[in-house]
């Protein structure tokens, strides 16, 4: 297993889930709000958005 998308609501528990992976599949994670959002909460364009979406889904390598 190469990559996992997780999706769900707040609080349900997507960030716990992927520590799990992590640890487990040694997998890289990455979090969009990270991504997404700059700081004080400043949302990054829909259009930056996509393309940072599509540069993850393109890495080949993505394990730890």
């Amino acid at each position: 297993m190469q990559k996992v998308t997780l999706i769900g609501s707040g609080g349900s528990g997507k960030s716990t889930l992927a520590r799990q992976l992590r640890s487990k599949l040694k997998l890289k994670v990455y979090h969009l709000d990270t991504l997404f959002w700059k700081p004080n909460w400043v949302g990054v364009p829909k259009d930056e958005q996509r393309k940072i979406q599509k540069e993850l889904v393109k890495k080949k390598d993505v394990r730890l």
